[in-house]
């Protein structure tokens, strides 16, 4: 659930980001919210096994630690393009696995969908009505 969660979060807020300005306060603070999101996505993702087994997901949730890991160096050390390359390609790498995770048969969202839509559907709402409420109060005008 953490990793289902965390992961959502990720693909909701990479695009807040990524389509508007920089170098502002809340740039800096939905970026640092990405970046925990993505960690937890990462690293719960170690703890997801299917037979005991390492799969194609585990690798790419190592290459994306890494990814994040060099955005963030590369932001520290005011190297732009190669944070913004790689911060877009964490969530790029981020919401194709989550593609393949809600659309392989047999894995937990298709099970979820199939056996108790309504939860999947008010547990999908909730997740965006959180982003959104975050999003909106990092991002709202300051008050004179």
């Amino acid at each position: 659930m953490i990793h289902a969660l965390a992961a959502s979060f990720v693909i909701l807020f990479g695009p807040v980001n990524m389509i508007r300005r920089r170098r502002d306060s809340g740039h800096r603070t939905i970026g640092r919210i990405y970046v925990i999101a993505m960690y937890f996505v990462c690293v719960s993702g170690m703890f997801i096994y299917s037979d005991a087994e390492f799969t194609i997901f585990h690798a790419l949730a190592i290459l994306n630690f890494s990814c994040v890991t060099i955005g963030v160096i590369a932001i520290r050390k005011r190297n732009h393009s190669l944070h913004a390359g790689m911060m877009i390609g964490s969530w790029i790498g981020t919401t194709v696995a989550g593609g393949f995770a809600a659309f392989v048969p047999g894995r937990a969202i298709p099970t979820l969908a199939a056996e108790a839509p309504g939860l999947l559907w008010s547990i999908v709402a909730a997740v965006i009505i959180a982003a959104t409420v975050v999003v909106v109060l990092t991002l709202r005008p300051a008050r004179p």
